[in-house]
């Protein structure tokens, strides 16, 4: 098999600077976690729940607390939703979805329920098209 390098995207200076500055408020982003989070476990997979409760303590902004979700922990809107290579992610489950997509700025992203022979078709399509595949399975 012959290495084929990635594809990248086509972003401007402000794209490009305003993922960075994502990346980097990622790793300060506390983890949102729903009130007693840590006393049952079907409760620490759940996601955020805003807490409701008269004397909760969380919703009081007690210090000792996790914190909750606000709108100041927000990402910078012109990156969000954005893989973090910069690609905007398009789902496929066939190979003629590939031709919609535009390789300068949008990736593919196999649907979970594909079975292998079409994925592979998609990969054979991709690579011709020159369309990166986030998802890409280095067995096929």
């Amino acid at each position: 098999m012959i290495h084929v390098a990635r594809q990248k995207p086509e972003l401007t200076d402000a794209t490009r600077e305003a993922l960075a500055i994502r990346a980097a408020q990622g790793k300060k982003q506390p983890a949102f976690r729903r009130q007693e989070w840590y006393r049952y476990k079907r409760l620490s997979r759940t996601g955020w729940r805003k807490p409701k409760g008269m004397d909760s303590k969380q919703r009081k902004n007690k210090r000792w607390r996790t914190p909750m979700a606000r709108i100041g922990f927000g990402k910078i809107a012109e990156v969000r939703g954005l893989h973090p290579s910069g690609f905007s992610e398009v789902m496929v489950h066939r190979p003629d979805d590939l031709e919609q997509i535009d390789p300068k700025v949008e990736a593919a992203r196999i649907g979970k329920r594909v079975g292998n022979r079409k994925r592979a078709a998609i990969h054979e399509k991709a690579d011709e098209l020159g369309i990166r595949v986030l998802n890409r399975r280095r067995n096929i």
